[in-house]
């Protein structure tokens, strides 16, 4: 039997030994599969899940209630963005308590919490689509619907929020991890190899920026840039390559003393060449554990700029948002609007802590 000498793969074999390394690389496999498909799995299939019930807010998790939907009157949209980006003209639901077909209209009782008597409302035959008879209006119009997760203050389903904010979590921290990858490896490569006024001149802006908080320079960037979504992309991003950007530079400064980058020089390969191909390829080990750490990082920052009102602006749904709008609801008796929220970001953040460490144990060479 023949024994691996393949660093790579002796790393993969260590990786697979460990048990929640690879529950949570699983984990997370899921939770992107579910941000790919999340408007087709949400049961609002609305832009940003924004189908409001107001009749039915702050419901438990399993509520259940009839549900009359009045089809849209717009075209038929694309069905790629339909896809990814939710549908524009969703249909119109209407929570109800009961119905009649009386005098060729369908009169519905809208659905109230108290017991009491609602609102009384007559739907013409017209109202839907052309060759519906009265009959099968409550067979194709009205069901049975179940709120899995409950609703939140708006009465929109919390499920569909949760399924397009989990999206928005992961994307927000690829694109953040990107970017300070892309600084972070620039810069400290840069430093490591050329050395002298260079390196001191970069280790400066490193410094000034590891001493500002975090935090705070996040919202100085997003405030010079404004609030939205993909602000937030570019402000997270911007403040978490300090880190990568020193890792990089003391691999680089010990890297480049190795025999084989005295060799790559002595054949006048260009410096370009030479970090990109033979150095960069032998230090980025620290650097991958340093991304997982950062993403769960990413995923914090972005929840915590949504709590505070500057992060992803409504209605889109974001994780902390969701938090933001029912921490109140902790003392009134349903503190699940802010505890299902709050499990998510936490089991994420989990997450991507134990690949780091799961990371760290299989790369380690002296294991």
């Amino acid at each position: 039997m023949k024994t691996s000498t393949s660093l790579t793969k002796i790393a993969l074999q260590k990786f697979k030994k460990n048990f929640w390394g690879v529950f949570s690389f699983a984990f997370l496999v899921v939770c992107v599969l579910v941000a790919i498909f999340a408007y087709s799995l949400a049961p609002d299939a609305s832009q940003n899940a924004n189908q409001m019930h107001l009749a039915i807010h702050s419901k438990a998790p399993g509520f259940t209630t009839k549900m009359l939907t009045i089809p849209s009157e717009f075209k038929q949209e694309n069905s790629f963005n339909s896809f990814f980006f939710g549908k524009k003209s969703a249909a119109t639901e209407i929570p109800i308590n009961s119905y009649s077909l009386n005098n060729g209209k369908l009169q519905i009782t809208e659905y109230t919490s108290d017991g009491t008597d609602g609102l009384e409302k007559e739907f013409d035959v017209s109202v839907f689509p052309e060759g519906t008879s009265l009959q099968d209006i409550p067979k194709r119009y009205i069901s049975e619907k179940k709120f899995l997760l409950g609703t939140d203050k708006y009465g929109r389903d919390l499920l569909s929020r949760m399924l397009i904010g989990i999206r928005i979590s992961l994307a927000i921290g690829f694109v953040a991890v990107f970017i300070s990858l892309l600084i972070g490896i620039s810069l400290g490569a840069i430093a490591g190899y050329f050395g002298g006024k260079i390196d001191a001149a970069i280790m400066w802006v490193i410094n000034v920026t590891w001493s500002i908080p975090t935090l705070l320079l996040v919202i100085a960037i997003t405030l010079a840039l404004g609030k939205g979504f993909w602000q937030v992309f570019i402000a997270v991003g911007l403040t978490m390559w300090v880190e990568v950007a020193r890792v990089v530079r003391g691999q680089v400064m010990g890297v480049k003393q190795m025999q084989y980058v005295t060799a790559a020089r002595a054949l006048g390969y260009t410096d370009f060449r030479i970090i990109t191909k033979h150095i960069l390829p032998n230090a980025m080990a620290p650097v991958i554990i340093i991304s997982a750490a950062n993403f769960a990082g990413a995923i914090l920052i972005e929840s915590g700029l949504s709590f505070l009102g500057i992060g992803a602006q409504p209605p889109v749904p974001s994780l902390g948002g969701i938090i933001k709008d029912h921490y109140a609801y902790i003392i009134l008796g349903k503190p699940y609007l802010a505890i299902i929220p709050g499990l998510a970001i936490m089991s994420l953040v989990t997450a991507f802590m134990l690949i780091g460490n799961a990371l760290r144990d299989a790369l380690d060479v002296r294991n």
